[in-house]
């Protein structure tokens, strides 16, 4: 498998290196992750979720738009970067507006779908993929 010029950068002695960009994408998700838990299991419709709701969405999306420029390093490649875990990115960046402009119509259903997407791709499938082999999380936990 030939890896683009950005995937060998990340290399060193057979092991990731984290970049600027993958600093930026685990910076946003990890509180994401915790404001995402917050937000589902928590009253809905408050003035406290609507702000964190807002929150959330800024960060899931910033986490989405840095994923696209971090190379696939597992798998195949398409374009010579993406690969298929840039497709939850896609969900990402489609169902977080889909979601504020349900929420802002008071279509609470659509919002609703649109939000358990973004947590259970975003965070959870997406987070589930970070750990396979060959990946920088599964490095740093488990060598």
């Amino acid at each position: 498998m030939k890896l683009s010029n950005m995937s060998k950068d990340i290399f060193l002695l057979g092991r990731t290196m984290l970049t600027p960009m993958m600093t930026l994408h685990l910076a946003t998700v990890a509180p994401a992750a915790i404001l995402g838990t917050y937000l589902i299991f928590w009253a809905k419709g408050t003035a406290n979720h609507r702000l964190l709701g807002k929150i959330y969405m800024t960060l899931m999306l910033v986490t989405a738009l840095a994923s696209l420029f971090i190379p696939a390093t597992v798998g195949p490649q398409f374009f010579g970067h993406f690969g298929w875990i840039h497709l939850l990115s896609l969900l990402v960046l489609v169902s977080v507006p889909r979601a504020y402009y349900a929420a802002r119509n008071h279509n609470v259903i659509s919002h609703k779908f649109a939000m358990a997407g973004v947590y259970f791709g975003g965070i959870l499938v997406a987070g589930a993929f970070t750990l396979a082999p060959g990946r920088y999380l599964n490095q740093l936990f488990f060598g």
